[in-house]
C-alpha cells in the first residue's frame, strides 16, 4: 500500500506543468531587453529559463508584433522555460477607477495579449514592481483593487480558454524591499492575502534587490507565513545593487590604479564610465573588479543567496541579471544605479573575445553554471 502511495505520487509528479515542477531553478532575467537574448550565450551559461517584461502601454502598437512577445515565444519555440512578467507603470497618476476609460485602455491590452502567450509560457506574473512603478502616495488600496482585477480577467481567460491543465501558472509580484518597515503597509497585507486566497495563484514574486545579503531574509520571513503552505515564490530579480552604489564614489584600489596607470584618486565610478566609454580587455575589467575588496569579497553572492531562497524548500524559479543591457550604460555617473555590476556577460564594459563572443564577469558565471545543477 505504501509503495503503492509513493508511485502515485511520483506519477503525479511528474504530471506538474514545468514551472510547478523546476524547485529551486536558476534562470536568465533580460527585463525588457529583449534584444539581448542570445541562445549562444544562454546555451554558454547552460540556462534553462528566460524572463522578459513587458510595459503594458507599448502594446497599442500592436501587441503580437510587440519584441517581448515575439522573444518570449521564440524562446519556448527554441525548448527554453519561460517567464513573462506584466507591468502597469503608473509613475505619474493614481490608479484608473474600474469603469474609467483609462481603465477600459488597460483591459483592452490585456486581452489583446492573453491570446499569445496563455498555454504558450510557463509562468505568466501580474505586476512587475507594483510599489516601485507608483508615486508613494498611490501604494494604497486603489493598488490592490487594480491588481486584483487585472487578475480576476487573468485567471478567467485561462479557465476559458486552456482549461485545468494549463501550462502558464500564474504568480503575482513583485514586492521590494520588505527589510523596510515602512514598505509594509496594509496595501502589501492585502497583497498577500488576495495571493493566499486565490487558488489559481501559484504564489508571490519578490526581488530583493538590498545593500547586504542578510536583508533578503526579511522577504522570505514575510511572504512565507502568509501564503498556503503549498504556494510557492519566484524571485525574478535579485542583487546586492545597493552595496555596489555605495561604493561608486569611493576610490579605486590603489593596485588597480599602478597597474594601469589611473590616477589614484580616481573613483569606482569613474573607472567604470572609461570603460562603457572604451571598453576594457578582459583582464583589466576582471582585475578592477579582483582587485577592488567591496566586489571580490562578495563575488560568490549568487550562490549564498540561491542557497538562501533553496533552503526553504519552497523556490519554484529565481531569475538573475544576464546581460549589461543598453538602460544600465546610458549616462553612467556617480549617482546611476550600477545595474551593470550584476550581469554574467559584461558585454559592455569589457571587449569581445576574439571569436566574436561576449565576456563574462568572472565572479558569476561558474557559480551560474554549478546552480544549474540541484
Amino acid at each position: 500500500m505504501r509503495m503503492r502511495r509513493i508511485l502515485a505520487m511520483g506519477a503525479a509528479m511528474l504530471s506538474l506543468p514545468a514551472a510547478a515542477a523546476a524547485q529551486g531553478a536558476l534562470g536568465a532575467n533580460f527585463n525588457e531587453h529583449f534584444e539581448d537574448v542570445s541562445y549562444r550565450e544562454l546555451e554558454q551559461a547552460q540556462a534553462k529559463w528566460i524572463r522578459l517584461f513587458v510595459p503594458m502601454p507599448q502594446l497599442d502598437r500592436g501587441a503580437a508584433e510587440h519584441g517581448a512577445v515575439k522573444a518570449i515565444l521564440d524562446a519556448g519555440d527554441h525548448g527554453y522555460n519561460t517567464i513573462f512578467t506584466l507591468k502597469w507603470p503608473y509613475s505619474d497618476r493614481d490608479f484608473p477607477k474600474a469603469g474609467s476609460a483609462e481603465f477600459q485602455r488597460e483591459l483592452v491590452r490585456l486581452d489583446a495579449l492573453l491570446p499569445l502567450v496563455m498555454g504558450k509560457v510557463d509562468i505568466l506574473v501580474i505586476g512587475n514592481e507594483p510599489y516601485f512603478e507608483t508615486r508613494e502616495k498611490d501604494r494604497d488600496l486603489d493598488l490592490n483593487a487594480f491588481y486584483e482585477v487585472m487578475a480576476a480577467r487573468v485567471i478567467a481567460y485561462r479557465k476559458a480558454h486552456c482549461g485545468a491543465n494549463c501550462k502558464t501558472r500564474l504568480y503575482m509580484g513583485a514586492l521590494n524591499r520588505l527589510d523596510l518597515k515602512k514598505n509594509i503597509t496594509p496595501s502589501t497585507e492585502r497583497w498577500l492575502a488576495y495571493v493566499k486566497a486565490t487558488p489559481e495563484i501559484e504564489g508571490v514574486n519578490i526581488h530583493p534587490h538590498v545593500p547586504k545579503i542578510e536583508l533578503s531574509k526579511a522577504f522570505l520571513d514575510y511572504i512565507l507565513p502568509r501564503m498556503r503552505p503549498q504556494q510557492t515564490f519566484i524571485v525574478t530579480e535579485f542583487s546586492l545593487v545597493g552595496w555596489w552604489q555605495q561604493n561608486l564614489q569611493k576610490p579605486v584600489a590603489p593596485a588597480f590604479a599602478d597597474k594601469y596607470g589611473a590616477p589614484r584618486d580616481a573613483q569606482n565610478w569613474q573607472i567604470i564610465k572609461a570603460a562603457l566609454e572604451t571598453p576594457f580587455p578582459k583582464q583589466q575589467w576582471d582585475d578592477f573588479l579582483r582587485m577592488s575588496p567591496w566586489f571580490e569579497g562578495r563575488k560568490h553572492y549568487l550562490a549564498n543567496q540561491m542557497k538562501m531562497f533553496r533552503d526553504t524548500g519552497r523556490l519554484a524559479v529565481a531569475t538573475y541579471g544576464f546581460k549589461q543591457g543598453s538602460s544600465m550604460s546610458n549616462n553612467f555617473g556617480p549617482d546611476k544605479t550600477p545595474w551593470l555590476l550584476n550581469s554574467v556577460y559584461a558585454g559592455r564594459t569589457i571587449k569581445p573575445n576574439p571569436d566574436g563572443t561576449t565576456a563574462f564577469n568572472y565572479a558569476w558565471i561558474d557559480d551560474f553554471r554549478r546552480l544549474q545543477t540541484k
